[in-house]
């Protein structure tokens, strides 16, 4: 069962994608809302595996709910602009819907959260990356990470050696990396568990560099490091 929310303001176009949600049985319709701040709010309480969102909605857009980083569901756009279809895609959105869709395509949206939700968190036995920098791809060991930030726009890999900018997200980590390696703690943290110092309450050490722990990523972060404390 995958849950989910439909941001929408136009009625019928809600009404249509309500329809269609209703109509796949392994989709369960949590709430909906016709704006994106009640969705936001909505969103800092509760986990939802996967949005339906559309992209003007008045004084606070869909691509801005996105640009706010607290959003940790797949992301299926809905709108009748063509033109946002690259910034939602720099966003990491999962698909991208143009009204009037079909039902057959927007089963096929579905699908990939499907595909996305039901393949392996990460390679195993992988101990290195290609990520893909400013002007070239750049290979990572991930014995030498020591924590991953987000930072607006950007990713941050801080490394034994140096700090690396990427546009790689942190959705992206999690999917390559297993937890048990690099675990993330927080909407804006991933931390390597080999380079902590100590976890004091909420608050973990990496060569004097604090990193919060949010509640949200509390009980996978503290299921990792039990073995070893």
């Amino acid at each position: 069962m995958i849950s989910c929310i439909i941001v929408e303001d136009e009625p019928l176009a809600m009404e249509r994608t309500k329809c269609y949600v209703l109509k796949l049985p392994y989709l369960q319709l949590l709430a909906t809302f016709d704006n994106a701040m009640d969705a936001l709010l909505y969103l800092k309480a509760n986990t939802v595996q996967l949005i339906f969102l559309d992209i003007n909605m008045g004084d606070f857009s869909g691509i801005q709910l996105l640009e706010t980083k607290n959003i940790q569901s797949e992301v299926i756009i809905i709108t009748a602009y063509h033109e946002y279809a690259i910034k939602s895609y720099e966003l990491s959105v999962t698909d991208y819907l143009l009204k009037p869709f079909t039902f057959e395509r927007f089963i096929q949206a579905v699908e990939k959260v499907k595909q996305q939700s039901g393949k392996p968190a990460a390679v195993a036995d992988a101990n290195f990356l290609f990520i893909k920098t400013a002007n070239k791809f750049e290979k990572i060991f991930l014995n030498d990470i020591l924590y991953i930030e987000g930072m607006r726009d950007y990713r941050k890999i801080v490394t034994i050696n140096k700090p690396i900018m990427t546009l790689h997200t942190l959705r992206d980590f999690e999917h390559e990396i297993l937890p048990k390696i690099i675990c993330r703690v927080h909407k804006s943290y991933m931390v390597a568990l080999n380079k902590i110092e100590s976890v004091e309450k909420d608050i973990i050490i990496v060569k004097n560099q604090l990193i919060p722990i949010s509640d949200t990523y509390k009980k996978l972060f503290f299921e990792q490091i039990r073995p070893s404390f």
